[in-house]
C-alpha cells in the first residue's frame, strides 16, 4: 500500500514521526495492513494536540473507507464509519429525521477519534460522546474483526480505549427523533453569581458553557430545547452574535440570538464549513468531580496572572457520570475546565505543572487528547479499572502493535 506523508496535527502542535500514512479502502485491506505492520496507529481528524496518535510505524487514516450511515429505527441506533466527521454524520442523520443526543463544540472531529479519547459536549444530564456508543467494531492486533456491544464483557473498556486495542472501523450510536435547539448568549455574570450556584447556572438548560479568561466571566452560552429568560443569574442576553475568542470572526460560530434551529446547527459552537476555535493553538483540559467544581475554579483563578498572557479563552462545562473505564467522567458527575492557549510550545507546557499543582489535589483527571504534564503514577489510582484495561490490551494486542511513546509515557 502506498504511503502518504504523515503531516501534522490540525493546529500544527505536533509533526508526526511515523513512516507515512496508509489509507485502506476496506476492512479487508485494513486487516491485511495490521497483520503486515509491526507498529501502527489509527489517525482520526488530527484534532489531538500531542503524539497520542503517533507511531514509529505507520499511521492509518480511515477517510478512504466507505461512508456508512445505517439507521435502525427499531433499535434507535445508527451504524457509522469511524472515520466520518460528526458534522457529516449529523447532516445525513437529520435528513432522515433523527438526531444524536449531544455533540462536541467542533463538528469537524471524527467519530472514532472523539469516542476513543473521551471527548464531550456539555450538559449536566448529558454524558460524553462515548456514552452514546451502543456497539463498537475494530480490527485488533491479531488482524481479527471484533464487535462488542453493551452488555458484552469488556465493552466498557473498549469504548474509550485511546486506539490501544485496535483500529475502530464502525460504531453504533444511540439516536432519537430530530429536535430543535435555540442558542442564547449571556454577558455580565459575576463570579459571585456563578460560584454561588454553579450547578444552577450550568444546569439552567440542555447545554451550558461559561467562558472566561479568569479575570471575569465573559460569556455564558446556553443551548436550550425550550424558551430561555432575558436574564440568567443577573446576566443579560448578548445583543449580537459573538465568538468566545476576542478578534475572531463571528461567522465561524453557530447561530445565536435565541433563534431556534436544527440540533446539529446549534449544539456545536462552530460551523462545519469554517475554521473552528482559534486555529493555531494548544489545548488543555482537566476534569474534576462537579461537587468540587467551585474549589477548582477558585484554585485556577489564583493563577490568573500567569495564565492570562498565554490564554485565548477558557471554557467551563459539565459531563454526566459514566461507567467507561478510561473516561474522564467515569464514576462521577464532572466539571471540565478547558484552556485554549496560544501556540507556544515552550511556555505553555512549562505552565502546566503549576496548574496541576492546584488541580490534582482535587482529584483532577486530564483529557487524553490534550496537553498535560503528569504521568502514570498520578493517573493510575484515579481510574478504578486501570489494571483491567492493561489486561484488555494484552488480550486484543498481544504483540503491542498499537503501543507508542505516548502510551509508555502516560500509561506506563
Amino acid at each position: 500500500m502506498t504511503l502518504a506523508p504523515a503531516g501534522s496535527t490540525w493546529a500544527g502542535s505536533h509533526h508526526y514521526a511515523a513512516r507515512g500514512l496508509a489509507r485502506p479502502r476496506s476492512v479487508e485491506e485494513l486487516q491485511e495492513l495490521v497483520t503486515a505492520e509491526p507498529r501502527l496507529r489509527a489517525l482520526g481528524s488530527r484534532h489531538s494536540f500531542t503524539d497520542l496518535a503517533d507511531t514509529d510505524g505507520v499511521l492509518v487514516g480511515l477517510d478512504a473507507m466507505p461512508r456508512t450511515v445505517e439507521l435502525d429505527t427499531d433499535a434507535r441506533t445508527v451504524r457509522v464509519a469511524a472515520g466520518m466527521r460528526y458534522g457529516d454524520v449529523a447532516v445525513d442523520l437529520h435528513g432522515q429525521g433523527w438526531a444524536l443526543g449531544n455533540l462536541a463544540s467542533l463538528p469537524h472531529i471524527s467519530v472514532g477519534g472523539a469516542v476513543a479519547t473521551g471527548t464531550h459536549g456539555s450538559g449536566i444530564r448529558n454524558g460524553s460522546l462515548a456514552t452514546a456508543v451502543a456497539a463498537i467494531e475494530f480490527v485488533d492486533g491479531r488482524g481479527e474483526l471484533v464487535r462488542l456491544a453493551r452488555g458484552d464483557e469488556a465493552f466498557e473498556g473498549a469504548v474509550v480505549a485511546l486506539g490501544l486495542l485496535g483500529v475502530v472501523t464502525h460504531l453504533e450510536l444511540d439516536v432519537e427523533p430530530a429536535y430543535d435547539i435555540r442558542q442564547t448568549l449571556y454577558e455580565g455574570m459575576t463570579w459571585d453569581a456563578l460560584l454561588g450556584d454553579l450547578d444552577g447556572v450550568l444546569g439552567a438548560a440542555y447545554s451550558v458553557s461559561a467562558f472566561t479568561r479568569w479575570r471575569e466571566v465573559e460569556q455564558v452560552w446556553v443551548k436550550s430545547r425550550d424558551a430561555v429568560p432575558d436574564e440568567l443569574f443577573g446576566a443579560h442576553r448578548a445583543p449580537a452574535q459573538r465568538h468566545m475568542i476576542a478578534g475572531m470572526p463571528t461567522e465561524n460560530t453557530t447561530a445565536q440570538l435565541g433563534v431556534p434551529g436544527p440540533w446539529h446547527e446549534r449544539l456545536p459552537h462552530f460551523r462545519l464549513g469554517f475554521m473552528p476555535s482559534g486555529g493555531e493553538e494548544l489545548q488543555t483540559e482537566y476534569f474534576v468531580a462537579r461537587e468540587r467544581g467551585a474549589e477548582a475554579i477558585e484554585a485556577v483563578r489564583g493563577l490568573a496572572d500567569r495564565i492570562e498572557p498565554l490564554l485565548l479563552v477558557s471554557e467551563l462545562r459539565t459531563i454526566a457520570a459514566d461507567d467507561l473505564w478510561l473516561s474522564g467522567a467515569e464514576g462521577r458527575d464532572t466539571l471540565a475546565l478547558h484552556f485554549t492557549w496560544v501556540r507556544d510550545l515552550e511556555r505553555v507546557p512549562a505552565l502546566l505543572p503549576a496548574l496541576e499543582e492546584r488541580l490534582l489535589p482535587l482529584g483532577a483527571r486530564a483529557h487524553w487528547g490534550k496537553l498535560f504534564a503528569a504521568g502514570p503514577d498520578v493517573w493510575r489510582p484515579r481510574y478504578r479499572r486501570w489494571a483491567d484495561f492493561a489486561a484488555l490490551r494484552r488480550r486484543f494486542d498481544p504483540e503491542r502493535r498499537f503501543a507508542n511513546a505516548w502510551a509508555e509515557r502516560v500509561l506506563g
